[in-house]
């Protein structure tokens, strides 16, 4: 078994464990990689994500920012401009994306094709 390093992430309160469950949500690691290059609007990040609507991404861009991972900045202009931008801390998440991108790539079909072996039919 692999060691998880000192904290017990196998505990409900766990900071390590509640990080990880920000982290894991569907549309989490996506919209970080889209706001890596620099602030983004909410449209920008719609068309960029296929696939995901903009409700599901406002909800979030605010789960996110409540976690600090994320800043919202709106401009007194008219008409209003929202852009959505990595906090330090979020900006820390992006080598570790781009490792579990990387891995995705190189392992997408086998986990595909074991999908379709599988005889209870998840897909």
């Amino acid at each position: 078994m692999s060691d998880f390093g000192s904290g017990d992430l196998f505990l409900a309160d766990c900071p390590a464990r509640l990080a990880v469950e920000v982290i894991a949500d569907k549309w989490t690691v996506v919209v970080l990689a889209g706001l890596s290059k620099g602030p983004v609007r909410h449209g920008e990040l719609v068309d960029l994500i296929g696939g995901i609507s903009r409700k599901v991404l406002t909800q979030t861009l605010r789960r996110l920012e409540a976690h600090g991972l994320v800043r919202r900045h709106a401009y007194a202009e008219a008409p209003p401009r929202v852009e959505y931008e990595l906090t330090p801390l979020g900006a820390t998440l992006i080598d570790p994306i781009h490792i579990l991108t990387e891995w995705a790539r190189a392992n997408g079909d086998a986990v595909l094709e074991a999908l379709d072996a599988d005889p209870g039919g998840l897909r």
